[in-house]
């Protein structure tokens, strides 16, 4: 891994994406403290502090603490990946959608800015109720003082006007990542406000070792079950399943391809960190509402849905569940995969080419899918049950633990292919891949 790291300063267009990013998340972090208009922020963290167990700490820990600070960014990336949500399950109903879906590049791009659409829709909605709620507050937490210093029909607008386009802008910094910087920018987003607050939570699970509120005993079950958890993250994150194919021989004009045996590796979690951060953002939004339209069964909705309740847990294992059978049901594709073995003259020995080999391979997809949303459920549910059931107070969430470690290894893979593809050895090691002018030595589904 040093070698890679040292290599990285030989490659100035990887240099450069590097820093790109690096200058995009800090564009990101310094407007988390740009307070939106008539809002008193020190008021605000106040409200959000007290409510740091419920899904005021949850939607502030998405937000990397711009709801406290009442941030232009306070709605944060939600709105983008629920309109992200409600377009890939359009995508599925609506011929028309699937069939703009399939139309390669230019689809894509369509699909991306009917997803834009639908979150500058999402953020007018949400950012009307914030500004509700936040007018509400004035009476609520009256204690504190006043949180809206002139509330009206121009502090909603000026609030809707001011979220909204803090959201466009921060969707757009995802993008600007993900197409000229590194890794996946609405991740590496997301990551950037979760790392943030982990500092923070450090310093308050030691000050109640200091005080002692919680004894030496309880910290060491916390450091052992948050190095479990990262062991555990990373295990099922690399964790593959191999499926054997061997390639006939075939001639071509005067060289003869194939005969060589090689597999098909399938990710044990091929959605990685998208189910927990779907699956969160659908819980908050029905929450968001519920907090900002006091009514009774909007109170007791808001009730059921908090985190840590048994039925907010049963929710969020069942959506877990769901979005990583439909996110790798959307990006891997059985019958392709079979399609293009059996163009090159590839098959899984015992297996038929063709659907035999589509169904094979769906069946072990499946099988391996149920254990990855099993290992999913289990890391984003367990802190929550430690702390409800030992009382022993777990600031590091699961779920913020899980996409922490997971974009993390996702863009160091990247900057490892990157490395590869430039003629460097990477964060492989001696026995990695490696490329030597136009000869290549590569492991999957098709022959060279």
């Amino acid at each position: 891994m040093a070698s890679g790291l040292s290599n990285i300063g030989k490659i100035p267009e990887l240099r450069k994406r590097i820093f790109y990013t690096i200058a995009l998340l800090a564009v990101y972090r310094i407007g988390a403290f740009v307070t939106t208009p008539g809002v008193n922020r020190s008021i605000m963290a106040k409200i959000v502090n007290q409510g740091s167990g419920s899904f005021l700490g949850l939607f502030n820990m998405f937000s990397g603490g711009a709801l406290e600070q009442m941030s232009i960014f306070a709605l944060g990336i939600m709105p983008y990946i629920s309109a992200s949500i409600i377009l890939q399950l359009l995508t599925v109903v609506i011929p028309k959608l699937e069939q703009i879906q399939k139309e390669g590049e230019m689809g894509r791009r369509r699909l991306n800015q009917y997803t834009r659409y639908g979150c500058v829709i999402l953020s007018l909605v949400q950012s009307f109720f914030i500004s509700r709620w936040l007018e509400s507050n004035n009476r609520a937490y009256a204690q504190f003082g006043q949180v809206v210093i002139d509330p009206g029909l121009g502090f909603r607008l000026m609030t809707m006007v001011s979220l909204t386009t803090g959201t466009a802008f921060i969707m757009w910094l995802g993008e600007q990542i993900t197409e000229r910087g590194i890794g996946n920018g609405i991740s590496l987003i997301i990551f950037a406000g979760i790392v943030t607050d982990m500092p923070d939570a450090a310093t308050k699970l030691f000050s109640k070792a200091r005080t002692g509120d919680i004894t030496a005993f309880d910290l060491a079950i916390i450091g052992l079950v948050i190095v479990l958890v990262v062991a555990a993250i990373i295990f099922f994150e690399r964790g593959q399943r191999k499926i054997p194919v061997q390639y006939a021989k075939r001639v071509v004009g005067r060289k003869m391809f194939g005969g060589q045996t090689t597999h098909l590796p399938l990710k044990v979690n091929t959605a990685g960190v998208i189910p927990p951060i779907f699956a969160s953002s659908i819980l908050m939004f029905p929450q968001q509402i519920a907090s900002f339209v006091q009514t009774p069964w909007m109170n007791r909705i808001s009730e059921a849905l908090h985190p840590g309740d048994w039925r907010y847990n049963v929710l969020y294992v069942s959506l877990i569940f769901f979005f990583c059978y439909f996110y790798t049901a959307v990006t891997f594709n059985p019958v392709d995969v079979a399609d293009n073995m059996k163009k090159y003259g590839g098959f899984i020995p015992g297996i038929r080419p063709g659907k035999a080999t589509a169904a094979y391979i769906d069946k072990v997809l499946t099988r391996i899918t149920f254990g990855g949303a099993c290992y999913i459920a289990t890391i984003c549910v367990l802190p929550s049950l430690l702390n409800d059931k030992l009382k022993v107070p777990f600031y590091f969430g699961g779920t913020g633990l899980m996409i922490v470690v997971g974009v993390a290894l996702d863009t160091v893979q990247q900057i490892e292919s990157h490395l590869i593809t430039r003629n460097y050895e990477g964060f492989t090691g001696p026995r990695g891949p490696r490329i030597r002018g136009r000869g290549t030595r590569v492991t999957g589904a098709v022959p060279s």
